[in-house]
């Protein structure tokens, strides 16, 4: 008996060497384009032999490993023309790939394939991209090409209506997105409160959207995540491109530092419809600018590096008496290395400063806020193998957070200088991430991060009977801020608060066929960060805080499942996906609170809690004249904050009531057809159910006033919204590939001119006496044209 165990265990470990004996090397290097030397990201490299393959990272390189022999290597890009290699592979081999542009015209004018199709085989999901030329080619107000406004006619996004800064995705709130643009944070993404966003779509090589399923290397926000890379610059000769429309133009200009080695990359953005206004005698003033600016070299073989910025200031000024600037700053400074071509490694350091400034004249003070951070990353890419790949890393961030200050404008001012209380805080995390594919048919995301955060000493800290700074009015069944009892004193270096937690990631695909795929995730997610707005849209005078001693951080739980299918050879696509969301510790306000210039904001606050569910829809047709998506969002988003004991009634007694951000309705009609070379034309739909809001049910009189009493919190709704837009480009040569290019966009946003309503207000009319309700809108239909150029 023995024998025969010893005989078969040694016969296990003879075919376990044979199959570990077959030698095995590696395949690695970067794609560009041939044209500009630009890196490409997820980029296709197939080997159709083994029916394998591998996609480039977010800097163009790709590593895989095979077995010794011949491969036909096929490199596909959506967009380009494909292009294949005959490889003898019997040693490891760097070889780097150049592809040029399947379709000789302007990339902003046709759309070759479709970037945005998810891979049927990958876990990844819950994520959509898109190219520079998709964003362009979508009508928007005013005529100026806007990244926000596009993702809000993807499925699970919304906006809180016209002119509303910020996003909302799967009901969250807008403060719950994190928003990188090349890795830096940006804390505000609109310009002149919500009609543009900032970021310049001449200057975007790559753009994803990540809804559900976040891999662990994000962290610090609960909604989504939404990752902007900008163009290295042209390396190979100078070009530039632009646009110029009726309140805003544009320019763009890239080429070598040094040919093939290193690039620049400037690009600038400037409204000025406030220069007509005094043709008018209006003495008012509104305006953008913004600056993108990037630096890339090549070191030798196995190390770049890359200097990239940001600058943006809005400008708002009602005649002498309100002038407001605010705007965002952010650098940053990465070093790609190549360990070997199994490893890779970006460092990044990262300075991102959001500042609000006020001046008011008429009654002589300036008023300045912010909030400044630096972040050190160090991320890791291995390529193990080609079923399991790890990406880990590390990520430090300090912030400091200037609440607000107040200084008199003049000397006569009667205004005495007033600071709150600056706030500091430390945010740290390691992440490991696996991408592990078990057979053809099944594959596998999982991670873990760990988060901690540490608020560290400030100047001053309330101190509160038994550590509650709100008090319920049992007489009065109402909330009121306590009362301090003391104050404590902290240096700079001490911890007043620490919080620790792990974030575990998960995400699972099953092939069903080579068309078809299920797939689930699960993600935990948490937010130390908190912005202070009671409004439905933030708006730059909102104030981030950190967590601490009275405010906890937010904790997400997110489970998403869905159905993937490519039909006709992945001419159409159809992705369905449900999800269900809960978080822990939302922040609710209480009853009359006041944000602005507050100093003690832990008294107006209450910890709730939150969640949101749905079903998302999404059907594209990828090739053809005509292109385009329907995308169907069924949803909703609600908030609870109960009692802390028995007696307290809570906000809204308690109950389930719904966020300012739920929609039970959204959906969105995008298409693109392309008449000739010379026209094509675009059009989108959109009709989303009404935003909640609170309208008064009854009303009494006092001292000769007539007060009204409001509702339930978000138990109204404003009327459904809906609009058309179309655009048409003009293309006179399309066949013109060298020298001065152009092209001419004419647009026409709301083209039905529907008076969607923006808020409702109530009010007594004074003719009648009787109180009316009043709506607001902002936009009807505004029509626009815009000359653009290239050479």
């Amino acid at each position: 008996m023995n024998s025969k165990l010893i005989l078969t265990i040694a016969f296990l470990i003879q075919i376990s060497l044979s199959a570990f004996s077959q030698e095995k090397y590696t395949l690695s290097g970067k794609i560009t384009d041939t044209n500009t030397n630009e890196s490409l990201i997820s980029v296709n490299v197939i080997i159709p032999e083994l029916n394998t393959g591998t996609t480039t990272n977010e800097y163009g390189f790709y590593s895989i490993t095979l077995p010794k022999g011949n491969y036909n290597v096929i490199i596909s890009y959506l967009g380009y023309a494909e292009t294949s290699e005959t490889i003898n592979l019997n040693e490891d081999i760097t070889k780097n790939f150049n592809l040029t542009e399947s379709v000789e015209s302007l990339e902003e004018v046709v759309i070759t394939e479709n970037v945005e199709r998810l891979n049927i085989r990958k876990p990844q999901m819950s994520v959509n991209a898109l190219k520079a030329s998709t964003i362009k080619k979508i009508p928007v107000v005013l005529g100026e090409p806007d990244v926000i406004k596009a993702i809000t006619l993807l499925p699970g996004v919304t906006n809180a209506g016209e002119g509303s800064s910020g996003f909302n995705v799967r009901g969250g709130a807008a403060d719950q997105n994190l928003i990188l643009l090349d890795e830096a944070t940006v804390f505000n993404s609109s310009h002149l409160f919500g009609l543009f966003s900032v970021f310049n779509p001449d200057a975007i090589k790559d753009l994803k959207l990540y809804k559900g399923g976040i891999p662990s290397r994000y962290g610090g926000r609960v909604s989504s995540v939404l990752d902007i890379y900008q163009k290295e610059g042209n390396s190979k000769e100078f070009h530039a491109n632009g646009g110029i429309g009726l309140v805003a133009s544009r320019l763009l200009a890239e080429g070598p530092l040094k040919k093939d080695k290193g690039s620049f990359l400037f690009g600038g953005r400037s409204s000025y419809a406030h220069l007509f206004l005094p043709l008018f005698d209006i003495d008012n003033v509104a305006y953008f600018y913004d600056l993108n600016t990037k630096l890339s070299y090549k070191l030798n073989d196995k190390n770049n590096i890359y200097l990239s910025g940001y600058f943006g200031r809005d400008v708002f000024r009602i005649a002498d008496s309100f002038d407001n600037t605010y705007g965002n700053t952010v650098v940053n400074f990465r070093w790609n290395h190549l360990f070997s071509d199994k490893l890779f490694s970006n460092m990044s350091l990262i300075y991102s400063d959001y500042y609000y400034g006020l001046k008011l004249n008429f009654v002589e003070f300036d008023w300045d806020s912010g909030i400044r951070n630096f972040n050190f990353k160090y991320d890791f890419k291995h390529y193990i193998s080609n079923n399991f790949k790890l990406q880990y890393g590390l990520n430090s961030i300090y912030y400091k957070f200037n609440p607000g200050e107040i200084e008199p404008s003049t000397p006569t001012s009667g205004i005495n200088p007033f600071k709150l209380i600056d706030k500091y805080a430390f945010e740290n995390a390691i992440y490991v991430d696996a991408e592990h594919e078990l057979s053809d048919k099944l594959s596998i995301n999982y991670g873990l991060r760990l988060s901690s955060f540490l608020r560290l000493g400030q100047d001053e800290l309330n101190i509160y009977e038994n550590d509650q700074p709100v008090i319920f009015n049992e007489d009065l069944q109402i909330y009121e801020k306590a009362e301090p009892i003391g104050t404590e004193n902290y240096n700079r270096s001490d911890v007043i608060k620490s919080f620790f937690n792990l974030e575990p990631r998960f995400s699972v695909a099953y092939q069903l066929n080579k068309n078809s795929s299920i797939k689930a995730s699960y993600n935990r997610m948490t937010q130390y960060l908190h912005l202070l707005s009671n409004t439905s849209s933030p708006t730059p005078l909102d104030v981030w805080t950190p967590s601490g001693k009275y405010v906890k951080p937010q904790l997400l739980d997110q489970i998403a499942v869905g159905y993937f299918k490519s039909f006709n050879n992945n001419d159409y696509s159809l992705e369905v996906e449900s999800f269900y969301k809960t978080i822990k510790n939302r922040i609710d306000y209480i009853d009359g609170a006041n944000l602005i210039a507050n100093n003690a904001i832990e008294q107006v606050i209450l910890n709730g809690k939150a969640r949101a569910y749905g079903l998302e829809i999404l059907f594209k047709k990828n090739v053809g004249k005509l292109e385009g998506w329907i995308a169907y969002t069924l949803s909703k988003s609600e908030q609870q904050t109960t009692g802390r004991t028995a007696e307290e009634i809570g906000i809204n007694n308690g109950n389930w009531y719904k966020t300012a951000f739920d929609k039970t309705h959204d959906i969105s009609i995008t298409s693109n057809y392309e008449l000739n070379k010379n026209w094509t034309f675009n059009a989108n739909f959109v009709l989303q159910t009404g935003q909640p809001t609170t309208y008064p049910v009854s009303q009494y009189q006092y001292a000769g006033l007539t007060i009204p009493n409001y509702g339930n919190r978000n138990s109204n709704r404003l009327p459904t919204y809906h609009r058309l837009d179309i655009s048409a480009n003009y293309t006179p040569k399309p066949n013109k590939t060298k020298g001065w290019q152009n092209y001419w966009t004419f647009s026409i946003y709301n083209a039905y001119n529907r008076y969607n309503a923006a808020s409702v207000s109530f009010s007594e009319n004074r003719i009648t006496g009787i109180n009316e309700a009043t709506k607001f809108s902002l936009f009807g239909i505004i029509p626009s044209v815009t000359y653009n150029f290239k050479f």
